[in-house]
């Protein structure tokens, strides 16, 4: 697992100038707050749970997966930087303090993300959230048309596959969507993260035999920026989604013309196999200097 992680360091690709310059990445959990690592580049945020001004995090949640995608490791000298430290960030609340949410909100989140694609030039929606196989089927419904929705209006969605693996048809709802992304860990079977089991990445094939997730990275003991200063860490496939959204933004630099559907069959054609991964039909994990 080692190799994996050595593979997916961003460095070369930093030093080749690609750090997500000029790429928004809309990130819709918990909030954020104003790390040091953000600098100036939290372009908006708006808070759907309770309607206060100002960015704040009360959770946590939000502000680790922020700082995977786009911390620029400025507190840490470096070492603790983002997979796209240049990258610009519009960041909906949509969880509250205990991490849970309202499907509305999310709804309205991701319709708001929508309406500001041009103006922030979102490129993509990065949901480390979700709902379980078993929610009201409404609900399900809507939230996969909506995230379908921003896929066709030209958004990279995205999302985590969930921490309720290892049985069957356990990814998360949006993250059964057939068209988005959805992203497992890579090492859930290596180690014990905190508070999850083994093997807790969840898994395909959905019901209409998708085999999901596609894609796999890291995600057990990822620091990351911390609300309360400094960083932390945390495990899970909420960690493992924002390291793909990060090396999608480097992608998008260098290649700004890519559609989703482009980006997408990108993965695909450069993922690398290994191990558990084939076992399963995922696609494989990304390592940075092959998908650019």
């Amino acid at each position: 697992m080692n190799q994996v992680r050595e593979k997916l360091r961003a460095d070369d690709a930093h030093r080749k100038g690609f750090t997500g310059r000029g790429v928004t990445i809309a990130v819709m959990d918990t909030g954020i707050t104003a790390h040091p690592d953000f600098d100036r580049r939290i372009l908006h945020f708006t808070d759907f749970t309770q309607e206060r001004p100002g960015a704040y995090d009360d959770n946590g949640h939000g502000c680790h997966v922020a700082g995977i995608i786009a911390g620029s490791g400025r507190m840490s000298k470096g070492i603790y930087k983002g997979i796209a430290p240049e990258s610009s960030l519009f960041v909906t609340k949509v969880l509250d303090r205990k991490g849970n949410g309202n499907t509305a909100h999310v709804l309205r989140a991701i319709d708001f993300v929508i309406e500001n694609k041009k103006k922030y030039n979102i490129r993509i929606l990065n949901i480390s959230v979700g709902m379980l196989p078993s929610a009201d089927e409404a609900e399900k419904r809507n939230l996969m048309a909506a995230v379908e929705k921003a896929w066709n209006h030209g958004i990279v969605v995205v999302a985590a596959a969930g921490n309720n693996g290892p049985g069957k048809n356990s990814v998360t709802i949006p993250g059964q969507c057939k068209s988005i992304i959805t992203v497992g860990s890579i090492d859930d079977y290596v180690k014990r993260g905190r508070g999850l089991k083994r093997g807790y990445s969840g898994r395909g094939p959905t019901e209409c035999c998708v085999v999901k997730p596609e894609i796999l990275a890291p995600g057990t003991a990822i620091k990351s920026c911390s609300v309360r200063g400094g960083y932390e860490m945390k495990s899970g496939t909420s960690m493992s989604a924002p390291i793909i959204s990060g090396s999608i933004a480097l992608l998008l630099q260098k290649y700004p013309e890519m559609t989703p559907a482009q980006v997408k069959l990108r993965l695909y054609e450069r993922a690398v196999v290994l191990g558990k991964a084939s076992e399963q039909k995922y696609w494989g994990v990304v390592y940075l200097n092959r998908l650019l």
